[in-house]
């Protein structure tokens, strides 16, 4: 057994292989780090620039909100595979709020209620809608970025959100 921490998020996962994305935030392997190795962006104190801060927190609030949906579409998914995968989506996105405030050095998020359609064809549709919305944004905010854990997170973000993308369009 090893010890792998996830560069992004600060979360350690052990087990006898590295796995190809993080469990915790979703980032991707190249992210993903022997114990010993790894330098956490949520471990280093860094100055952020007001826009960075102003992007940051866009970026938290865009988290709780798919949290929060995501949760609502898990409790209506007639399916249990549909359901779980959203279940780990919230947990995704909120682990995903949970960077951001550590990067601003604030308190925990906390989670919100959302109503999302009934249908899982619509919850799909909606699904994608948002992740290319957060996917395109945090592409933008890599632009933006100042710093280079900054851009480091949202390079990120933006990979994993493309991949909850593809995701549900391969089971839509």
């Amino acid at each position: 057994m090893k010890i792998y921490i996830c560069e992004i998020c600060g979360d350690a996962y052990i087990g006898s292989e590295k796995p190809a994305n993080c469990p915790f935030c979703g980032a991707r392997s190249n992210f993903i780090k022997d114990g010993a190795e790894a330098k956490p962006i949520v471990n280093e104190k860094i100055e952020i620039s007001e826009e960075s801060r102003k992007n940051l927190l866009e970026t938290l609030d865009l988290e709780i909100d798919a949290n929060a949906i995501y949760l609502c579409m898990a409790g209506k998914a007639k399916e249990y595979m549909i359901k779980a995968m959203y279940k780990r989506l919230a947990k995704v996105e909120f682990e995903h709020a949970t960077i951001v405030t550590k990067l601003l050095g604030m308190d925990a998020p906390k989670a919100k209620e959302l109503p999302c359609p009934d249908s899982d064809a619509e919850n799909f549709e909606k699904t994608i809608a948002l992740e290319d919305h957060a996917a395109a944004l945090y592409r933008e905010f890599v632009k933006k970025s100042a710093e280079k854990n900054i851009r480091i997170f949202f390079t990120a973000l933006s990979q994993v959100e493309e991949e909850h993308k593809q995701l549900i369009s391969e089971i839509a």
